[in-house]
């Protein structure tokens, strides 16, 4: 057995402090920003035509409205509570998770994506007896009453319905933020009065289950503050950024970045769906952003399809080839030489955070071509959630960066290639999962969390993710395959939307028991058509067939693909973008 190998840390850059708690963070940013926007809330006016009426909430109403829902909580019996949040990313969505974890109770923020099974089965697993939701979720609320009723159904332990929206069925949010205004005016002290241990059990938040059942995953304060103190060091956030909040709240990452946002000041927007994304982003002159792959890669599709629809796109690649010339000479002109284009996305993005899986390299060059800044992330909800990233100072082609501050990483049991597992150790290491010692025991070994992903560095110490433990095929002759480096290669082919690679038992023989690799393929009609000529299904399958084979010829025989599965229906994805790849498997 090899010995560990030790990963290097990002250095702090930017002045950072970190909070005792979340209620402190609260306080921090009302004393320090004040009077700045926390968010900009658009409202709807009246009449169709009506232009809309948008609503500035300042860090100290921020703050009030915290206290105030949280005393108006109170009085209606909410204390040591545990509180179960769903609904589309709002202010309102923000306002339950701070009033929550100011106190109240345990936060267990809830999946939107889930079916109603599968949130009966969080809602019943985590205890929760409050829950709030919006509008649009009020059916959950609507079932799990009545099978309250039913003796034929086992009944969750909520008790308490709260809608973010006033929709008269239910109590509202404006009824408990003016009842908690009326009682601090009178004198209450309850909510300001209430204890935080930063220790103790916070946060229940459920895994996305790409491999295995969901677990809950126990955090405390502790943990995600040391995360956001982390991030603070070494990312580029700034005050008076414009955030727009694209990642679910309910993710960890989106509800760390989020805390990450108030401690440095930044204003906070919502999008008014995907198909407007776009237009938000010239509406509020968004600068930064944290996304998933999956949105960014559907951005610059969008954007470089609009350079080609204003044939433009020779006059592009020429502003791209005479801007990296310059820049080997430390003349940057990326953002005046494409103001047309960045004008599009509001003329103020400078910088985006990406994490959940890799971000395909020829995007991340893409968006920097135009002078956006791309760092990519990498964590998981048991570490609170980032375990490692770059900066603007620290990148790697292809890597996922250092490790953060304060986070002591390793290389555990590296092969002769020096690939191991990343195992991490640090304040932001979760508790454990809820009620399963034998899960946690799997995962927590003397004080390591052992992440289940592989990686190598390379040779200036960047981490670089070749797959999950969970998914490495091993052969017969002892050879590792890890399926998401040949994934990379098919991705490439320019009908590939998606592709997972899995290995499958091939018996030609009795003592033939060797696995083969079977690539699965979600591929673009349009494009098999117009580029490719190929419509019938026979016409497509020796298409991929030619390009499988000349991919195959570059590889080592265990390395090469038996056989394809093709198909044009969207593989089953957790709701942050990362195909389920057991299901996949299962389905073929």
């Amino acid at each position: 057995m090899r010995e560990n190998i030790q990963v290097k840390q990002l250095k702090p850059v930017y002045p950072a402090e970190e909070h005792e708690n979340v209620r402190a963070l609260l306080e921090y940013a009302a004393q320090k920003y004040g009077d700045d926007t926390a968010f900009i809330l658009k409202e709807k006016a009246a009449g169709r035509k009506a232009e809309p009426v948008y609503r500035y909430i300042s860090y100290r109403d921020l703050r009030e409205d915290v206290r105030n829902l949280g005393t108006g909580m109170m009085s209606m019996g909410i204390s040591h509570a545990r509180i179960a949040i769903i609904g589309e990313n709002s202010y309102q969505w923000q306002l339950a998770y701070l009033a929550a974890m100011s106190g109240l109770g345990i936060c267990v923020p809830l999946d939107k994506g889930l079916p109603f099974v599968e949130l009966k089965t969080s809602i019943q697993k985590s205890g929760c007896n409050v829950l709030i939701f919006d509008r649009k979720h009020a059916s959950l609320a609507e079932q799990l009453q009545k099978e309250a009723t039913d003796p034929m159904s086992a009944p969750t332990a909520v008790s308490m319905y709260i809608c973010m929206d006033d929709d008269g069925k239910y109590l509202s949010f404006d009824e408990l933020l003016e009842k908690g205004r009326k009682l601090i005016a009178e004198g209450s002290t309850a909510f300001d009065s209430l204890k935080v241990n930063r220790e103790a059990l916070s946060n229940l938040i459920f895994t996305s289950g790409t491999t295995s059942a969901a677990k809950a995953v126990m955090l405390n304060q502790r943990n995600i503050m040391f995360n956001v103190y982390s991030l603070k060091q070494v990312e580029d956030i700034r005050h008076g950024d414009v955030n727009i909040a694209l990642l679910p709240f309910h993710h960890t990452f989106g509800a760390t970045g989020q805390l990450l946002m108030y401690s440095c000041g930044v204003t906070t927007v919502f999008c008014d769906g995907l198909k407007y994304l776009q237009k938000n982003f010239v509406e509020y002159h968004v600068s930064v952003f944290i996304g998933v792959p999956l949105l960014m890669e559907a951005m610059y599709k969008k954007i470089m399809a609009g350079i080609r629809r204003q044939g433009k796109e020779k006059t592009f690649e020429r502003g791209v080839k005479l801007s990296r010339m310059l820049r080997k000479v430390k003349i940057d002109v990326r953002r005046k030489l494409f103001k047309d284009v960045l004008d599009e996305l509001g003329g103020s993005l400078r910088m985006v955070v990406s994490g959940a899986s890799a971000l395909d390299s020829a995007v991340i060059r893409g968006y920097e071509d135009l002078g956006i800044e791309v760092v990519q992330g990498y964590g998981m909800t048991e570490s609170a959630p980032v375990i490692a990233a770059e900066n603007l100072f620290n990148r790697s082609p292809g890597s996922i960066g250092l490790g953060t501050p304060g986070m002591d990483v390793q290389i555990a049991d590296p092969n002769e290639d020096g690939i191991g597992e990343i195992i991490v150790r640090s304040p932001s290491v979760m508790m454990g999962y809820y009620q399963d010692k034998a899960e946690t025991d799997k995962v927590l070994k003397d004080g390591w969390l052992h992440t289940g992903d592989l990686a190598y560095l390379d040779k200036n110490g960047y981490i670089h993710i070749t797959g999950r433990s969970k998914n490495v095929i091993v052969l017969k002759n002892g050879k590792n395959v890890y399926p998401e480096e040949i994934e990379t290669i098919i991705a490439e082919l320019p009908y590939v939307k998606e592709n997972i690679v899995f290995g499958e038992v091939r018996r030609e023989g009795a003592d033939d028991k060797d696995e083969v690799l079977v690539a699965k393929i979600v591929y673009d009609e349009d494009i098999m058509k117009n580029k490719y000529d190929a419509v019938t299904g026979e016409q497509i399958r020796e298409a991929v067939e030619r390009d499988i084979d000349r991919i195959n010829s570059n590889m080592p025989k265990y390395k090469q693909v038996h056989r394809l599965i093709l198909q044009t229906e969207e593989m089953a994805k957790t709701t942050t973008g990362k195909v389920k790849r057991y299901e996949e498997k299962e389905r073929s």
